[in-house]
């Protein structure tokens, strides 16, 4: 079917070459694939296998590292430590790595200590914990990779949080860099990637081109988020499952700084029908960045701009927007700065804000 083009012997070569690999990610109707295994669930619904990534989101202070804390007991527990949530690891994949890129040592190690409480072993010999603060983007990246491809036994590897592997997360090649290297270490040793990041303070939405990356790439995403009638409680729910979507559950941190599942009360009734303008709000990081996506330096006239827009809001929101209503929102985003009108010029450009962390966007 494929027949090397040959324009002289170098390049004879090199075809060849390619076409052979590219017969090892052929995939035909009659292939005996099987699917992959099961690392964890929530009840009866499967959240991570094997060869895939999942990710958490939630805005800063909703307790993720506390929930991440509850998989991470949940993953090298015999036992079922954690009623909602269990893992189903093979025998021969019972290792488990978290690394936490954010706390100092003695942090990282009280959250250690959270999962021995939890999981009633003083040191779980199937994990292995490094805390990665003091490092730089690159290194922390470099360990990661070499303790993925030399630990024996592998099934479930934690990173909280992600975004420390890179320098921006709106550095668009960047996030397809690291998310590229999950997807390659999560096939190639056949294990599941838990990724942590934060959402964007004004939305709901993972934060950069990186939150936009895994969005696209997880298996599922979680969000973890306070309630908003009872501070005490923390409520974990599915954004994004490819498979059944497990329901959501509820939970608490006790006097001893232990987290338990409530029997806190989730109403899950349907959602109401947003409105343009909430769908203004929540999509309207990602519909910047599609705005821009294929023109961020060369700047475009208001006529392109409003088409754009439009465009962008369709795909992002599910539903069309007139006109004026667009050169509405186009205003708003301007007075918030997520884009910016040259004077020289008079052509529009992605903007530059800040989130709640500080990180330029």
């Amino acid at each position: 079917m494929f027949e090397p083009i040959i324009i002289h012997n170098d390049e004879k070569v090199l075809t060849v070459d390619l076409h052979q690999k590219l017969l090892l990610y052929e995939i035909k109707a009659s292939d005996k694939i099987p699917p992959p295994e099961v690392a964890l669930k929530i009840d009866n619904a499967i959240i991570g296998t094997l060869g895939n990534i999942l990710s958490i989101i939630g805005k800063a202070k909703s307790r993720k590292s506390f929930f991440i804390g509850m998989a991470v007991s949940a993953s090298v527990a015999k036992n079922n430590v954690i009623s909602v949530l269990t893992n189903e690891l093979p025998q021969a994949q019972r290792n488990v790595l978290y690394f936490d890129t954010e706390q100092g040592k003695y942090h990282v190690q009280k959250a250690l200590k959270r999962i021995c409480t939890i999981t009633g072993v003083s040191e779980p010999t199937n994990l292995n914990t490094y805390g990665l603060r003091a490092l730089n983007p690159i290194e922390r990246a470099e360990l990661i990779e070499y303790a993925i491809y030399n630990t024996p036994n592998l099934g479930i590897v934690f990173i909280d949080g992600i975004k420390d592997l890179i320098t921006s997360i709106n550095d668009e090649e960047q996030a397809t860099m690291i998310v590229s290297k999950l997807m390659k270490w999560s096939e190639e040793k056949n294990i599941l990637i838990v990724t942590v990041l934060h959402q964007n303070k004004g939305d709901n939405n993972a934060r950069g081109h990186i939150g936009t990356e895994l969005n696209n790439k997880a298996e599922t995403v979680l969000s973890v988020s306070k309630s908003t009638e009872n501070e005490m409680v923390s409520i974990v729910q599915a954004e994004m499952c490819r498979n059944l979507e497990p329901e959501s559950f509820a939970f608490e941190i006790d006097q001893n700084g232990i987290p338990y599942i409530s029997d806190y009360n989730i109403d899950n009734k349907p959602t109401k029908k947003l409105s343009k303008k909430e769908l203004y709000e929540l999509y309207k990081y990602e519909i910047v960045i599609d705005i821009f996506a294929t023109t961020t330096d060369l700047g475009i006239g208001y006529g392109q701009l409003l088409d754009h827009f439009k465009r962008a809001y369709l795909v992002k929101c599910g539903e069309s927007i007139c006109e004026r209503t667009s050169k509405d929102y186009i205003k708003y985003l301007i007075e918030e700065s997520y884009i910016l009108k040259s004077q020289t010029d008079n052509k529009y450009y992605i903007g530059t804000f800040e989130n709640d962390n500080n990180d330029i966007f």
